[in-house]
């Protein structure tokens, strides 16, 4: 069983940064894809940032030009890299990994950006 910890979230300001990490406990490589997905407060689910084994990293247009996604193939290890927050980026942030049609999920962690 794949297993994904998520870290850093906290609370910031709005204009702030954060850096999210999420720890695989195996190989991030074998993936065919990771991403980073965020749920807001009465809000569905809705994907931040996709990086595919192969192809070019994804964005959503709300975090174009402010997050980062990049991954550390020998720390098993997948950062988003939030810059220019904004209260409107306030959400869950949960990481994800897709092996073989399965999606795997961490337990997510929370983001609060302040005005």
């Amino acid at each position: 069983q794949v297993q994904l910890v998520e870290s850093g979230g906290g609370l910031v300001q709005a204009g702030g940064s954060l850096r999210l990490s999420c720890a695989a406990s195996e190989n991030i490589f074998g993936f065919n894809s990771l991403a980073w997905y965020r749920q807001a407060p009465e809000k569905e689910r809705e994907l931040v940032a996709r990086f595919p084994r192969t192809g070019s990293r994804i964005y959503s247009d709300s975090v174009t030009g402010r997050f980062t996604i990049s991954r550390d193939v020998a720390k098993n290890t997948l950062f988003l890299q939030m810059s220019s927050l904004q209260p409107e980026d306030t959400g869950v942030y949960y990481c994800t990994a897709d092996r073989l049609g399965i999606d795997y999920w961490g337990q997510g962690t929370q983001v609060t950006v302040s005005s």
